[in-house]
């Protein structure tokens, strides 16, 4: 694609794999922004890039600013994010803040949303990572859909309620399946038993909604809701009144569903 100038405003989890992604494929990333030195040095130099932990600082000549913050944050810094950058493409990342976030003032204005899981301790492949593009103009979004095809195969357009939606089933699909293996792995600690042994079980679950629907790759307990598990599950958990909440909570909507 033509060349842009590029500006990170963030260098967490989503901003490092994205920026990574971007220099691995010859798209030079102008500077880094982190209002911790360690985090913006670590990724300025990783995709060859200058970088700063003032937003007094950020260059106000670049052609994108991708803003991946926290969504509280995003609104906290608004003013000091777009301070002297008009005529640039504005955009965040989040799954969550509409368009409309950005202010009347910013006449370019954009939304690049991953849908993933981001570490900066795994490098992911974009190849096949769907990325969800809004904008304001047809020609910001082409250049925006141009952007994403560098990086990915699955460029889709996609409403900020639509999106908002998207990030809702996300949660429950990634983060709170991620919470669960967090509570088995804390059983297994509690009876010294490696949590190895449940990687197999995680993986073909997994593989499993390639070719089931979710709803009928559901097995366990709850399904036919044998009580007399269910119990002695219960039971073993009495010490976690919390935990035990969840599970009769989770036992009881498969159940229902």
């Amino acid at each position: 694609m033509e060349a842009n100038k590029i500006v990170f405003i963030g260098s967490g989890n989503l901003a490092t794999n994205l920026a990574k992604a971007f220099f691995d494929r010859q798209i030079k990333i102008s500077q880094i922004y982190s209002r911790t030195e360690e985090s913006a040095r670590l990724l300025a130099e990783a995709v060859g890039a200058d970088y700063t932990t003032s937003l007094a600082q950020v260059i106000t000549d670049a052609d994108i600013y991708i803003v991946a913050l926290k969504d509280d944050v995003v609104a906290q810094l608004m003013p000091q994010i777009i301070a002297g950058k008009e005529g640039a493409l504005m955009v965040h990342t989040s799954g969550s803040l509409p368009l409309s976030i950005w202010p009347d003032s910013v006449k370019r204005k954009g939304v690049f949303y991953p849908l993933q899981t981001f570490s900066k301790q795994r490098k992911v492949e974009f190849d096949s990572i769907p990325v969800f593009i809004e904008c304001n103009n047809p020609d910001d979004n082409s250049l925006l859909k141009e952007l994403a095809a560098c990086i990915t195969n699955q460029v889709c357009e996609l409403s900020s309620e639509k999106r908002r939606q998207l990030h809702l089933a996300a949660v429950f699909a990634c983060n709170f399946t991620n919470h669960m293996y967090a509570l088995a792995e804390k059983i297994l600690k509690q009876y010294n038993i490696p949590f190895d042994y449940i990687l197999p079980l995680i993986e073909e679950t997994e593989k499993k909604v390639h070719y089931l629907s979710p709803h009928q790759a559901q097995t366990g307990p709850a399904v036919r809701y044998d009580e007399k598990v269910i119990n002695k599950h219960l039971e073993l958990l009495s010490g976690e009144p919390e935990m035990q909440e969840i599970y009769q909570l989770l036992s009881k909507s498969i159940h229902r569903l």
